[in-house]
């Protein structure tokens, strides 16, 4: 394993950070051997205390390597659990992960393939807008080849979801949105009363599926950061992937349904054959608690505020007319 290069001046991050990632890999590779098939060529992220993302090569091939403390060992122990289980059923052609290649947890140390590509949201926002709708059936088919092999039925249980909402509300800073929500977390509780007779699909969802964890290669869909991973309601996932676009101010269709793109909501169902429960009330459930626990910060851009207040208004209304 070489030493890996420090960043320019402009990009250099904290040194003390750096000095700690140096000394970890130097212990590392001192007590594996395995290591000498690595190569570190770039500094990705560091975050001191908790991660540094380093990019290289594993045995000749391009990968990204994960180094974390002990604290977060655990963390990094479920990760790789879950690229390991799901990579069997997604290592397809056009939808895939990332290949797990390496997990070294005496070390701390976590090494999968380098995906190359445009983050799916990113690339959304280069596109001229009679290009973007198209890609949303191939996000919405990503998702469904990753639940799909641990789908089941299980009671509902929107209680939980909706208090977590009800606390992340109250952590509003911002007054024209604080009124919004109130309004949104009063039909919120009447959906919840519709969903308690309800049965939710669950499965292993990828926990944080958002378009720019979808990178678009020429000719496939990547998913990454797995870390998230876990059983949840599927339509908790969907909401996720819309809600984000939402919030931007990305709505490839041109309308908006719930606040959110409206041929997203229809790519999504169509390709999950939602039933009418789930896209009459589970879905339109999940997006409101997706409005309200990623709670806006005291200094964001008033272009995102704005685009929140436009998905928040429109999600409100629409709420109110279904019930």
């Amino acid at each position: 394993m070489s030493d890996f290069p420090y960043p320019s001046a402009t990009e250099m991050p904290d040194p003390d950070a750096l000095i700690a990632v140096q000394a970890q890999l130097d212990a590392a590779r001192a007590m594996t051997p395995v290591l000498e098939a690595a190569e570190i060529d770039e500094v990705l992220r560091i975050v001191p205390g908790k991660r540094a993302m380093l990019a290289g090569h594993w045995q000749g091939r391009p990968a990204v390597f994960r180094l974390v403390p002990p604290t977060a060992a655990e963390a990094q122990a479920r990760e790789w659990r879950e690229a390991t289980r799901i990579w069997p059923q997604m290592q397809g052609k056009r939808y895939r992960v990332p290949e797990p290649f390496l997990h070294l947890p005496e070390i701390g140390l976590m090494a999968v393939e380098r995906v190359r590509g445009t983050p799916l949201l990113a690339h959304l926002w280069q596109s001229r807008p009679e290009t973007r709708a198209p890609h949303l059936p191939d996000a919405a088919t990503w998702l469904r080849r990753y639940t799909d092999v641990s789908e089941s039925w299980r009671a509902a249980n929107p209680a939980g979801w909706l208090a977590r909402a009800e606390r992340a509300a109250q952590t509003q800073p911002h007054a024209r949105l604080q009124r919004i929500e109130a309004d949104i977390l009063v039909h919120l509780r009447q959906i919840a009363e519709m969903l308690e007779a309800a049965d939710w699909r669950m499965a292993i969802c990828h926990g944080d599926f958002h378009p720019n964890n979808l990178i678009l290669g020429p000719h496939r869909l990547t998913g990454i950061d797995l870390g998230g991973s876990a059983r949840l309601p599927v339509c908790k996932d969907i909401a996720r992937f819309l809600a984000h676009m939402g919030r931007r101010g990305m709505i490839p269709s041109g309308t908006r349904s719930f606040g959110v793109d409206a041929g997203g909501i229809a790519a999504f169902a169509d390709t999950f054959s939602l039933t009418e429960t789930e896209r009459q009330r589970t879905l339109p459930f999940f997006i409101g608690i997706e409005a309200l626990i990623r709670v806006e910060k005291p200094g964001m851009p008033h272009a995102r505020l704005r685009h929140a207040q436009v998905m928040y208004e429109t999600l409100r209304s629409d709420l109110a007319a279904a019930l």
